[in-house]
């Protein structure tokens, strides 16, 4: 469903991502992992058409974003790390103008509107104004916002930073009950998030890719924060190991 090609981001001499490359099947969700500054927002506004890319291709579902990127748009929900809320505005009355910059059609609106507000837990708030919800509610409004349109894929930019345990255990579930028949990129760099939910994990650092890997496939006695510890510090490094050289010395370390 998404395929990322040889993506590079620069900025001047500057060079934030550098030749990633990824694939996320249809109906999985995939852990994109990297310590903070790694790249990983910029990979996700790349994805998600927001910023253009130095070299590279983003095909969604077969669309490539760059070039079909009002067509290859329809088919995403993205979530940015700060929810895009209008803080003056009513939880209802937002979603509505949300769903028609979506081009939902006029006679789904109400139907679109219902669904999302029962699926993100947020029918009795409604009627409340943005600006006075909780980080929490917030956070399930700007995923209410991505889902609207019903899209076949979510990429998600740190979906619980800045929550309390409560709060992250609501999101999670959330975030696990709307997969499914949708293909999900969760951006994160907190680990727990990806090994209770993800299928997949990808670990970005310096703008690099150092390891793609589907989660049943990692060694068996080895956690996922020796994995991505071992990963990070290899590319520092020596410039970046292959997948196969990191596990196999992760998994040698457990022996």
């Amino acid at each position: 469903m998404i395929e990322v090609k040889n993506l590079t981001k620069a900025y001047g001499n500057f060079v934030a991502v550098k030749d990633v490359s990824f694939k996320a099947e249809s109906g999985s969700i995939l852990g994109f992992l990297g310590p903070n500054g790694a790249g990983k927002t910029t990979t996700m506004r790349i994805i998600t058409g927001y910023m253009p890319a130095t070299a590279g291709t983003v095909l969604i579902d077969g669309l490539d974003i760059f070039s079909q990127s009002l067509e290859a748009r329809r088919k995403i929900g993205y979530l940015p790390e700060n929810p895009p809320l209008y803080p003056d505005m009513r939880v209802e009355a937002y979603l509505r103008f949300v769903a028609k910059l979506r081009d939902v059609p006029r006679a789904k609106i109400d139907s679109a509107l219902e669904h999302v507000l029962e699926v993100c837990g947020l029918t009795d708030m409604a009627h409340r104004i943005c600006g006075q919800l909780s980080k929490g509610y917030r956070q399930r409004v700007g995923l209410a916002q991505a889902l609207i349109h019903d899209p076949p894929v979510l990429v998600l930019d740190e979906p619980t930073i800045g929550l309390d345990p409560r709060q992250i255990h609501e999101i999670r579930g959330l975030i696990h009950h709307l997969s499914g028949n949708r293909t999900v990129v969760l951006s994160t760099h907190i680990l727990p998030e990806v090994s209770q939910i993800c299928d997949k994990v990808v670990i970005i650092a310096d703008g690099r890719v150092v390891l793609e890997e589907y989660l049943k496939q990692l060694p068996a006695g080895t956690s996922l924060e020796d994995i991505f510890l071992n990963a990070i510090t290899k590319e520092r490094h020596d410039d970046g190991a292959t997948a196969e050289e990191t596990l196999e010395e992760v998994g040698a370390g457990h022996t």
